[in-house]
């Protein structure tokens, strides 16, 4: 009875362990996560410059084949701990996760000296692996809900930039002309575009006394446009913040959602049972 107890219970704590950070032993595998997270872009850093990958070549892959194993087994334990797995592979923590893991195979398959290129743009694809510190920032998730419920006024904003932009260079080549590197519309806006966020390559430059006073305005405005699409998410963060009420690191174990409320009895989003 004891042993048919422990095997149907084994999922729920898997679960636990993996998902949850509120026992001793789910902050233990974080912390094991986040080192190996780290330990391993620093590996993709240090293996990008020439002199140490020359010298440590044998390491660094090495090292990498471990840590990629270490990153398999996790990816298939959140899988089997949960009663839904495809509630977890096709979220974004499961297709950074997928990324992370799938390059060191992946260049299994490509060998020679005609693949070698391939090879460095798959072995790069480690660098997803920062995208996986995003769990352990607990200000992300308010930071994308905030950025979903903006979404429609940034939109908008961003249209209104793009038609600015294009009158702006539609008038820019009227004034400047060809002969002052203004040679079409579209080589217009791009300078414009440029202008306005301030950026300022430097490659086209406007000659003429008007065409300077026009330059002079777009650059004042772009200090004050920059600002809005910060403003826009800083007002949806704050709501959210108002709205908040306390929650807990409990993790759905069907769906995988978490930040459920403190005396939740079921997840918000499948109805699932909260262990």
């Amino acid at each position: 009875m004891n042993k048919k107890t422990t095997n149907k219970n084994w999922k729920p704590r898997l679960h636990e362990i993996i998902y949850e950070a509120d026992t001793k032993e789910g902050k233990l595998f974080d912390i094991i996560l986040l080192f190996l997270i780290l330990t391993s872009i620093i590996l993709v850093m240090l293996e990008s410059v020439q002199s140490f990958n020359n010298k440590y070549a044998s390491f660094f892959n090495i090292a990498e084949w471990i840590i990629t194993i270490l990153f398999t087994i996790e990816y298939f334990a959140r899988i089997i701990s949960i009663k839904k797995p495809k509630s977890y592979i096709f979220s974004f923590y499961g297709i950074i996760d997928l990324l992370s893991t799938i390059p060191m195979y992946l260049a299994i398959f490509f060998t020679g000296s005609h693949a070698l290129i391939a090879l460095r743009a798959l072995r790069l694809m480690r660098v997803f692996r920062i995208l996986k510190l995003t769990r352990f920032i607990g200000a992300s998730n308010n930071l994308m809900e905030a950025l979903r419920a903006s979404r429609a006024k940034i939109y908008v904003f961003l249209s209104f930039v793009v038609v600015l932009c294009i009158i702006l260079g539609t008038i820019m080549y009227l004034i400047e002309g060809e002969e002052n590197g203004f040679t079409s519309i579209p080589r217009s806006a791009y300078w414009a575009i440029v202008t306005l966020t301030t950026v300022g390559y430097g490659d086209i430059a406007p000659h003429t006394p008007l065409g300077q006073f026009v330059a002079s305005l777009i650059m004042i405005l772009g200090y004050g446009i920059i600002a809005i699409p910060t403003g826009i998410v800083s007002a949806e963060m704050t709501k959210k913040g108002h709205k908040k009420i306390q929650v807990n690191t409990q993790s759905c174990s069907n769906c995988t959602n978490e930040n459920h409320n403190d005396n939740a009895k079921f997840c918000y989003k499948c109805g699932e049972k909260l262990d």
